[in-house]
This record gives C-alpha cells, structure tokens and sequence, in this order.
C-alpha cells in the first residue's frame, strides 16, 4: 500500500491536509517533533511518528517505505536565525529522503516577488532549491496568503479589523496579492499526490482576484459588518509598522516582522500551469472568508486551546485568534502523580498557592459587575471532570495525570485561559508548566491587558511556586506515611 507522510503534521497546513488524506483512502502518516500533539488530534487511521527535522537520527524511520512526503516545515515562528534553521532542515530533510528511497517530495513554498526580496520569503524560495538539489523529485507548490481561520496572514486581517476603527498604515496596503482560500489550496496539495507531473515542477497558486491588502482589511470588515477606515502613512515602514501591529493586536511579534517585511512585495501567482493540470473550481476572497468563519464555528473542540477552537473564545469571532501571556516552568522535588494531586484540587477552599486574598477581591469586583464571582467553588474538594465550574473558572479540559485546562467565565473584553500541566523527571521529580494566555477582544480587551500586566506578571510566577511547595510537602508526608 502506498504511504503517504505529512512532515510537518501539526502545523496550519498538516493538520487540515491530514485528515483529507486519511478520507482519500491512502495510508497516511503524520510526523511532527512532539507526538503528544499529534494523538491529541483524535485522529483514527493515521500512522503518527516523532520526528525533527534538525536531528537527522529521527527523519529515517519516519521517512522509511514512504512514496509521497509532504514537506510542510518552516522556522519562521522561532524568531531570528529562521533561515539557518530552514536550511539545515531542508538539507537533512533531502538526504533522508534519499537514503530512504522517497519517491517525491510535494513542499509547500510562498509566492516570490519579482525583484528583491524579503528575509521571510528568500528563506521558503532556498528551501525549495535545497531540497531539489537532492536526487528525490520535487513539486514545489508557491501560495501567498492562505484565507482560513489559523492562517498567520488571515488572523493579521482579523486582528486589525477588531482593533483598530482607524488605521494608520505604511503603504504596503497598496501592495497586490491573490489570496487563495484554504479548502482550494488543499485541493491542490491533494490532486498533485494522484497526477504526473515533470520532476522538480514548481506551481504558484491563488485565488481567482488581484487585490490590495487595503481591500483585503476592507472586505473582510464588510463580512463581518465592520466599518475600518483606513490611512496610509509613507513614513511606517514595514519594521516599524511590525512594532505597531505587536502593540495594538495579539499576533506574536515572531510571526508578525518576517510576515510584514514581506507586504512591501507585489506578489502575483501565474497559476496557468496548475490551472491546466487541475481545473478545480476557486473561490473568490468573499467566499474565502466566509467559508473560514462558517468552518471554525462548526468545527468540533480540539483536545487543546492551542488549537485556535472558537468554542474556546466563547464562540464569538470578535475574538482574537492570537492571544497574549506567558508560559513558566516550576522545577518540583516531588513525582508526578503529588505534583497532579494538587493541580486538580486547586480553587475554592483550597486556594490557588499564592494570593488567594487577591483571587478573593478579583471575584468581589467580579460580582460588583455582574458576574459569577467566587461563589461558586467547587463541586467536589479534589475530584473534576469537564464542564465542573471553579470559582469563576470552567474545566474546558482535563487529561488526568497530565494537563488542566480552565477558561475564565468571569467579565472580561476578551477570554482568558489558564492551563496547568505536569510533565514527569524521574521518580521523584516533575516539572509544573503553567500558560496564562489573553484573547482579546477590540481596543478594550488590549487596554485591559496591558493594564493587568503587573498584576499578573507577579501572580503567575508565583502561583505554580506556590503549587511547587504544595506537591511537595505532600510528598513529604506520603513517604512519611510509607515508613
């Protein structure tokens, strides 16, 4: 039977293109760094391998008996040095597949600019040239900006839209671009595993318009029945425009630079060739983005926040895809089964670990407005299970041993969550990893961010801290007990 590997599985692209593939009927296998995330997608018939790209010691097995191997890897989230990373990537990515026997390799690249280019974009045209100096066949496929919930370039249209009434913006808005809908993108990646084509085939693909990102931000306001006005400023370059989008909506400043260095580009597809070999019927960016905020209402919750479900931002597409917070790691001197022990008891009369008169006063102003406070507590001293309200947080999910998920029912210009998972060191040891994240929603929900960022600065080191010495001292007393 002919396998089919998905590099790169857990990512925007991957994990929508996985499971068509499963329905297609091939056998798949899906392969990212961390296997936990890809058994979390509740994926059935689907092969699923941890492998990295950067360690050439896990890509054989991955690659081993494989026909087709989607290439869908790229650094630019990491920050600096992303070039480096995606070429050393591409470069053992190549000679994996060549000892392994690889019969083609189908990479996902971006459109490229006639003319100089951006760092971002000169990065995903040379790795496709790394992996086509190799002796596996490579089909390159060039898109600029995907339209689907998830989408770095979409949830950019989006968080401008809900943030700013007016913007003020360099004049990469007057750049053209030919958006292609997720759903026709997918169609694509799927219909060139099943087709002949020339060896080392590069394809751009799009959508069936030219436009502005001006028009872009525009039409997406009209969907959602946003009114933007728009003013270009020719002193805002596209770095100094890259700090303004940091500050004013949620994407992390690591998608957000390479991504906007690269809007000062006119970036047009000739899509004639795909065109000819795969007539499928396109969308034009309208349907795109209706399509994209039907699909992510209708779509069933992910095991994980992380994954961007609308159910997890209370259903309502005000709110910010991107999110800010933090992420801690509290070193515990106690196993993990103590350590988890107290994660899921935390709340009502058991407190939080740290300032539990401040959690007190943040549920009385709570009240004061009119929402649910404190009152509530909990159902049961340490026993929880989804839906299980706490104070005035909610179990949105729970892997016991392992990972407690909360969303705040609070009143808030936003949704907020706070996640608390326990990771094993040995048999005495363990690590607390705690994520406060924000998604904001509008100018209100930023400025209340901003605002609590003390606050919760000092908060949420302390409190995993504070857990720390809890699953401890509960240790402490269960070896007491053993003796």
């Amino acid at each position: 039977m002919t396998t089919i590997a998905v590099f790169g599985a857990s990512g925007y692209i991957g994990s929508h293109l996985v499971p068509r593939l499963g329905a297609s009927g091939g056998y798949v296998r899906a392969i990212a760094r961390r296997l936990d995330v890809l058994q979390d997608r509740g994926w059935t018939d689907v092969e699923t391998v941890a492998a990295d790209a950067l360690d050439p010691n896990t890509l054989g097995p991955a690659l081993a008996n494989v026909d087709t191997a989607y290439y869908l890897v790229h650094s630019m989230s990491g920050g600096e040095g992303f070039a480096e990373r995606d070429r050393q990537a591409a470069t053992n990515f190549r000679q994996a597949a060549e000892r392994a026997g690889v019969g083609r390799i189908i990479y996902l690249g971006g459109l490229q600019p006639a003319g100089d280019s951006s760092a971002h974009l000169r990065s995903r045209g040379e790795t496709g040239a790394v992996l086509r100096a190799g002796a596996v066949p490579v089909i390159e496929v060039r898109a600029g900006i995907i339209v689907g919930a998830g989408s770095a370039g979409f949830e950019v249209i989006r968080d401008l839209v809900n943030h700013l009434p007016i913007m003020t913006t360099p004049r990469w808005v007057k750049s053209k671009t030919q958006p292609i809908a997720l759903d026709d993108l997918l169609s694509y990646l799927l219909g060139l595993a099943s087709i002949d084509v020339p060896a080392n085939a590069i394809f751009d693909v799009a959508g069936t318009e030219t436009l502005s990102y001006a028009e872009l931000i525009t039409q997406y306001g009209r969907v959602v029945g946003k009114r933007r006005l728009i003013v270009p400023l020719p002193v805002l370059s596209p770095r100094l425009s890259s700090y303004w989008l940091d500050l004013v909506t949620s994407v992390p400043a690591s998608v957000a630079r390479p991504l906007i260095d690269g809007l000062k580009h006119d970036l047009v597809a000739d899509d004639r060739a795909i065109r000819a070999l795969l007539p499928i019927p396109l969308h034009t960016y309208r349907e795109a983005v209706e399509a994209a905020l039907r699909e992510e209402r209708d779509a069933p919750l992910p095991a994980r926040w992380t994954e961007g479900s609308l159910a997890f931002r209370g259903y309502n597409p005000s709110v910010s895809f991107y999110s800010k917070g933090e992420e801690t790691r509290t070193e515990v001197a106690a196993p993990a089964h103590s350590t988890w022990d107290i994660i899921r008891s935390i709340g009502g009369a058991n407190g939080y670990g740290f300032a539990d008169s401040l959690w007190r006063l943040r549920g009385a102003m709570d009240r004061l407005a009119g929402g649910v406070g404190m009152r509530r507590g909990r159902r049961h001293p340490v026993q929880l299970r989804v839906g299980d309200a706490i104070d005035f947080w909610r179990v949105a999910a729970i892997e016991p041993g392992r990972r407690l998920t909360l969303v705040a029912e609070m009143r808030l210009p936003g949704v907020a969550i706070l996640e608390l998972a326990v990771e094993p060191r040995g048999e005495d040891r363990s690590t607390i990893v705690m994520t406060a994240r924000f998604h904001p929603s509008g100018v209100g929900g930023l400025l209340y961010w901003y605002a609590m960022v003390p606050a919760h600065f000092r908060i949420f080191r302390e409190m995993p801290r504070g857990l720390a010495r809890r699953a401890e001292w509960l240790w402490a007393v269960e070896k007491a007990r053993a003796q």
